[in-house]
């Protein structure tokens, strides 16, 4: 739809379905005369209300309510296939802040800050952080078409454990490293038979909100998950834009451009807040062979 032709389209909903869908509702709030009936049309002199509101569709701030509402439209519209079908068909697990399952919930409204805010929903994620035998850390940029966070840089993987036996596990927290290892094949083309889900070290969990545009956020109670394994890396186009394995130097040269804004390097928000508050501890026991000695999976750190 031509953006005149959404704009049209915008407005004729708002007159004719007072129960328009609520990306009109900056329309209706703006312009109470839309919660009256209109009188019928074989009127030959307009009634007040609706000979105002004739004259004010014209005015600047109709039009630019119009525009949001049509913007809205439009940015579902362009959303990429891949990432669409993800976000209808992927079910979230919903928990509290005590990591207790209590529901689940389409990946769409787990990232819509609308939701986020009206219902404070909460869900469980994992981060991968893959180290190589030089004890280098694998990192990835995100898609382009990513809904959330595209073209950040962050840590090997990350995503969410889905709504299905195989990922709802607690034992030993099978779950989540189900979900890794399926997430590992899916973005970065690395076999499961490559990753046991046995060697995914879970170090600890941490609770954390970050809006990612004025639409798109996470609320995540995020596990952090530590492997040390040599693997061949296909990455997955609709996923993943680049990758690089980076040591310490490195990493601190990337975390200096991200803060200076040099050369359009972003981080993601959980990626940054490991780094800060855990990861230079971790990489020494990566590098020591004693990662399971830094597990602390009892405490769940909240995390700004």
């Amino acid at each position: 739809m031509s953006a005149p032709s959404a704009l049209i389209h915008a407005l004729s909903c708002a007159i004719a379905r007072p129960s328009a869908p609520s990306f009109f509702a900056p329309i209706y709030h703006h312009h109470s005369i839309l919660s009256f009936p209109l009188r019928s049309t074989t009127t030959t002199t307009p009634p007040p209300l609706r000979s105002r509101f004739l004259a004010s569709m014209a005015s600047k701030d109709v039009a630019a309510a119009a525009a949001a509402a049509v913007s809205v439209v439009v940015d579902d519209s362009g959303m990429d296939a891949v990432q669409r079908r993800l976000m209808f068909e992927d079910e979230c697990i919903l928990v509290d802040e005590q990591d207790r399952v209590v529901g689940h919930e389409s990946k769409y409204n787990c990232h819509l800050m609308e939701k986020l805010k009206q219902k404070n929903l909460l869900h469980r994620a994992f981060s991968v952080f893959l180290f190589n035998s030089k004890y280098e850390l694998l990192l990835q940029q995100r898609s382009e078409t990513k809904v959330t966070f595209p073209l950040v840089w962050t840590n090997t993987c990350c995503s969410h454990p889905l709504y299905r036996e195989s990922e709802l596990i607690d034992e030993n927290y099978l779950g989540v490293r189900n979900a890794a290892q399926r997430k590992l094949l899916d973005e970065l083309g690395i076999p499961a038979e490559d990753l046991p889900v046995d060697q995914f070290i879970p170090l600890g969990r941490m609770l954390y909100k970050a809006p990612s545009d004025g639409k798109w956020g996470e609320h995540e109670l995020d596990y952090l998950l530590f492997i040390v394994r040599d693997v061949n890396v296909h990455p997955n186009p609709d996923e993943v834009a680049d990758i690089k394995y980076v040591n310490r130097d490195q990493l601190k040269e990337l975390l200096r451009k991200a803060d200076a804004g040099e050369d359009g390097i972003k981080l993601s928000p959980w990626f940054r807040l490991v780094v800060d508050n855990f990861l230079p501890k971790w990489w020494d026991h990566v590098e020591k062979g004693t990662l399971e000695e830094a597990a602390d999976m009892k405490t769940i750190h909240k995390l700004t």
